[in-house]
């Protein structure tokens, strides 16, 4: 992996986090749709939790995420928007070690065909932290399609050119994890 893409497509484990005060495992169409994309492109499901939209609980979830070392994408829906309870932002920035500020603008760019004005209204952020990759989308199944479609499928994939993120995950400590 000396360049940034690679010939082989590369398997990352992928935890998937729906931030909603109201979602229940049955109304969760926008985190079963990243479950069913990710696994679609070859990726595997590390984990799937829905959690409220409360700043201690998601940095509880995602720092343990980061922590471990068999996941290396996280993937957050929801509390991105301007209401009262909508913290993903403030709860998570603060972890990251690097902000990858393009996810947001280019995410932002993409919805503006489907949304007009109203994406301004759209917090999406992303970050590495730990050598995973996080990236916060807004909780409308749409939105995720968005980023999925429009970002993520081709920036998880090792194969993307001129580069990708996979060479930035610590997917070589998940591979010495599960050997040793």
């Amino acid at each position: 992996m000396a360049g940034h893409a690679s010939t082989e497509f590369i398997p990352l484990n992928i935890a998937v986090l729906t931030v909603s005060d109201t979602r229940t495992e049955e109304t969760d169409t926008s985190g079963a749709y990243l479950r069913d994309v990710l696994q679609g492109a070859g990726h595997q499901l590390a984990d799937r939790r829905i959690i409220p939209d409360d700043v201690y609980q998601l940095r509880a979830v995602v720092s343990a995420w980061i922590a471990d070392p068999q996941v290396q994408v996280v993937l957050v829906t929801g509390g991105t928007g301007f209401t009262e309870r909508d913290s993903t932002p403030e709860a998570l920035q603060p972890l990251f070690d690097k902000t990858v500020d393009g996810f947001g603008e280019l995410f932002r760019h993409i919805s503006l065909g489907d949304i007009g004005s109203s994406t301004v209204q759209s917090r999406a952020l992303a970050g590495l932290a730990n050598r995973t990759l996080v990236c916060c989308m807004p909780g409308s199944t749409g939105a995720c399609r968005t980023a999925w479609e429009g970002i993520l499928e081709q920036q998880l994939d090792a194969r993307h050119r001129p580069c990708n993120f996979v060479p930035h995950v610590d997917f070589q400590r998940q591979n010495c994890a599960t050997r040793g």
